[in-house]
């Protein structure tokens, strides 16, 4: 059953903004772990105080998945369920490829994290923001938004990857190091994976 904030009835409605809440954060907390914009917040976390990082990283966050999810939902609303469904999981199996593949700062982008000296919460917002710009957890996030309500989608996108990069900040701080990175990009590929697979199998049972 495909959830959206086009039900009237209370309960479906209520279920609709729970399904896209935990799908999306699911999605996109593990779509987050060894991104390089996690790698950016790391950086930016050895530099200045952890609550004006995550603030940051919030409010850029908050505005890109915003726009993403404006897009998806625009599509999902334009378009037929079956071929959505069927371009959306397509795009999902390429993000599992995406992320075998893996992501690294360029040497620009780490300079600029490394010497920045401007307020702490504008610089890790305005790199953020550009650095979210065309990534798979904005592509993702689109994608997630042609299938279910456009405010779980966004609510559940933006926390997740805020609550993925503090994960990451404090185990860093902690433990002295990341998080197990082979371990990380393995199971994000798989999640995609299953997920592309079964919006395929969707979108063939609804077209055909």
């Amino acid at each position: 059953m495909r959830f959206s904030f086009r039900c009237f009835h209370w309960k479906e409605t209520m279920e609709g903004l729970l399904a896209a809440f935990g799908i999306s954060f699911a999605v996109i907390f593990v779509a987050e772990l060894g991104d390089k914009s996690q790698l950016m917040a790391m950086t930016f976390a050895t530099r200045y105080r952890l609550l004006p990082v995550l603030a940051g990283i919030t409010a850029a966050t908050a505005v890109v998945h915003a726009v993403s999810v404006g897009i998806g939902y625009g599509l999902g609303v334009a378009l037929p369920t079956g071929p959505i469904s069927l371009i959306a999981g397509v795009a999902f199996l390429g993000f599992g490829a995406w992320t075998l593949r893996g992501d690294a700062l360029t040497e620009k982008e780490k300079t600029k994290a490394e010497r920045s000296t401007a307020a702490a919460f504008w610089t890790v917002a305005g790199a953020f923001f550009l650095a979210e710009l065309g990534d798979k957890t904005m592509l993702a996030t689109v994608t997630l938004a042609t299938q279910y309500g456009w405010f779980g989608t966004w609510l559940g996108s933006t926390i997740g990857m805020v609550v993925a990069d503090a994960l990451a900040i404090l185990v860093g701080r902690l433990l002295g190091k990341h998080l197990p990175e082979k371990l990380i990009k393995y199971g994000a590929a798989v999640l995609f994976a299953v997920f592309g697979i079964w919006l395929i199998i969707e979108g063939v049972q609804q077209t055909w």
